[in-house]
């Protein structure tokens, strides 16, 4: 039997799948307006027309691989200079001592032990939506879990598919839920009552899941090759400043709007410090943080060759006609079956669009005036899209976060979606009786 196609190979499917549908879908745009003050293209609602184009040649679909890749340059930037910290810190001891020590704390009590690893990539979700940032975690975090005895992909369900669920269900989630909040013109944070209550469901559903399935699946333990009864006080040091810097990076993206490249350099000075703490010295921290960069590098192209994916989608001119085939039929429908289909259409525009805050400037301005027309709140079309968008992170293959993860756990895409497919589709159900409820009491 044939091995399963790897990440890469997968995403070069992808890329040639999506350079046929260029040729069989018909081609057509949105008009858009760009707003000078916000410095913001939105997209006119119905103003949607097929046009004539020449179709994208082979040699064009090539191009989108290197723009897709420099088009994610800051998060590449980000993941190398944070993966480069993480490996620093890790030849430093102070992670294997930290870890250590926790473990001895935790001995016997493994499954409170993933519980609070769930909870804390929850809370991380659903306040600043963290995600790429744990590609960088994931080989500190598979060690962690094998000392536990839990296998790779429970750890990467409880890192992050927790973080997925936890930006799905935010009230605040910067880059989905207040983008497409000001997209509908509906009032900044407004709702969130309502959705900490199906963020609590949620989450109280998916910790049960993967208590359950790491129940089912644990693996034997393995040990950490350092056995230090204490913390060093350079390493007390180091693990305070990784600490600090976390709630530096948390203030930044909530309350200065910071992007990748604020957060690049809070790691790379973190980087440079904890090599200095630890007596490397410049040249033996600049060297093993170099080093880091390779750990990364193959998680850094995935990024980018996915990020082409839609580059082609949008350089053939079928983004667009994908987009209005998924949603003009919905106003043909009655209103709470059509919350429900609009939430389904989010769901299936995911895979051409992996970008949820793409995603919701693309669709919000589309949406908005047609949930007015069939008597649907523009709150409740926000929930369609933040549930529908957002909760598919945790399957989509065209997304580079995932795929990067999954190829540093060394799990096949295939073994993956048999693990994550039932809680989805578990967690989809929530988030429609989420809408339904929301429709029926005029949310």
């Amino acid at each position: 039997m044939n091995k399963f196609p790897n990440a890469f190979v997968i995403i070069f499917y992808a890329i040639l799948f999506a350079w046929i549908l260029t040729f069989i879908i018909p081609k057509g745009n949105y008009q858009r307006e760009h707003n000078i003050v916000n410095n913001q293209t939105s997209v006119v609602p119905n103003s949607y027309e097929q046009k004539e184009a020449p179709n994208l040649s082979a040699f064009n679909a090539l191009l989108a691989i290197p723009k897709g890749i420099a088009g994610r340059a800051d998060l590449i930037v980000l993941i190398l200079l944070l993966g480069g910290c993480f490996y620093l810190i890790e030849k430093t001891g102070a992670l294997n001592q930290g870890l250590n020590k926790l473990i001895t704390l935790l001995k016997g009590e493994e499954i409170y032990a993933l519980t609070i690893i769930t909870l804390l990539f929850l809370t991380a979700g659903f306040t600043i939506a963290l995600q790429e940032e744990i590609i960088a975690m994931t080989p500190i975090l598979l060690l962690f879990g094998r000392t536990l005895g839990y296998n790779p992909s429970t750890i990467v369900t409880a890192s992050y598919g927790s973080a997925v669920v936890g930006a799905a269900f935010s009230p605040f989630n910067p880059f989905g839920v207040l983008i497409a909040q000001k997209e509908a013109d509906v009032e900044l944070l407004s709702g969130a009552g309502y959705r900490l209550i199906f963020l609590l469901i949620a989450s109280v559903v998916w910790i049960l899941f993967i208590v359950h399935y790491a129940g089912r699946n644990r693996v034997e333990k393995s040990k950490l090759d350092l056995n230090i009864e204490g913390l060093t006080s350079r390493n007390k040091v180091i693990l305070t400043l990784l600490a600090l810097t976390f709630g530096i990076v948390t203030y930044g993206l909530i309350a200065q709007s910071w992007g990748f490249n604020e957060m690049s350099v809070c790691f790379f000075v973190l980087a440079i410090l904890c090599g200095l703490v630890a007596n490397f010295g410049l040249n033996k921290t600049t060297e093993i943080y170099v080093d880091g960069f390779k750990e990364m590098i193959s998680a850094c192209v995935i990024i980018g060759l996915a990020n082409s994916i839609t580059i082609i989608l949008s350089e053939g001119l079928i983004v667009d006609t994908i987009v209005y085939g998924l949603f003009s039929p919905l106003q043909d429908v009655p209103p709470s079956i059509s919350a429900v289909l609009m939430m389904i259409s989010q769901t299936v525009l995911h895979f051409p669009i992996p970008s949820y805050s793409g995603q919701a400037i693309l669709t919000m301005p589309i949406l908005t005036p047609l949930a007015d027309l069939i008597g649907l709140s523009r709150q409740v079309c926000v929930l369609a899209y933040q549930y529908g968008a957002i909760i598919m992170d945790v399957i989509v293959p065209t997304n580079g976060a995932l795929m990067a993860v999954l190829a540093l756990a060394g799990i096949k895409y295939n073994n993956w979606v048999r693990l994550i497919i039932k809680p989805t589709l578990v967690i989809l159900g929530i988030a429609s009786i989420a809408i339904l409820i929301a429709v029926q009491i005029g949310f």
